[in-house]
């Protein structure tokens, strides 16, 4: 049997503390001190694995996250603009308690809302999932059989499990990504096997 494509999914760091529960999306924002002490975690914890290709998104917050394995490790990123976080539109820098006063949806329901195309001015789902499915595609090529890690956002990682796992959208509300946390998925044609799921480095 032909070896699986490891893919290590890695969502960024903790962002600055105004954009803590917030519905940042496209608003490009930094990390926190904490998020960067994070990003030294992942940095070493990377290093040790058989990293072949690194895939990231183009946004700060993550190219920060990035930014201390590029220091220390040989492997050059390939940046996909395909994998930028979701725009969610009117909900745009709202906090939770915001988008709950404004628009009398709970924060928690977010998935399922934008799965449905009900957040005003969102960007459309059928859109989102075929520019995340078009960079999973490309990072499933290009590795077949070895390892590549995807750093990204916490609706992009979410999508990309809903299309490893043929689920909706809305199913991946039941998953947890925190920050700087690590998702490992085998790939094998027909056959997909979460091998772990938000696991959060310690130091």
């Amino acid at each position: 049997m032909n070896p699986p494509t490891r893919l290590l999914l890695v969502r960024h760091g903790e962002v600055e503390e105004r954009y803590r529960q917030v519905f940042g999306g496209r608003i490009d924002m930094g990390l926190s001190a904490h998020g960067h002490a994070q990003a030294r975690i992942l940095a070493d914890h990377l290093g040790r694995q058989p990293v072949q290709a690194i895939y990231a998104s183009p946004m700060k917050r993550a190219q920060l996250t990035l930014a201390p394995f590029i220091e220390r490790h040989p492997v050059r990123p390939v940046i996909l603009p395909e994998l930028r976080e979701v725009d969610f539109g009117a909900w745009t820098g709202c906090t939770w308690q915001e988008v709950r006063d404004r628009f009398h949806v709970h924060a928690f329901d977010w998935l399922e809302k934008l799965e449905a195309n009900a957040i005003p001015e969102a960007e459309p789902v059928a859109q989102f999932r075929d520019r995340v499915a078009d960079s999973l595609g490309r990072v499933l090529r290009e590795s077949a059989g070895g390892c590549a890690a995807v750093v990204a956002h916490g609706g992009v990682i979410r999508m990309l499990l809903a299309l490893l796992l043929d689920l909706p959208l809305r199913k991946m509300a039941s998953f947890e990504i925190a920050y700087a946390s690590l998702t490992r998925v085998d790939h094998r044609p027909g056959r997909v096997e979460v091998q772990f799921l938000n696991r959060v480095l310690e130091s």
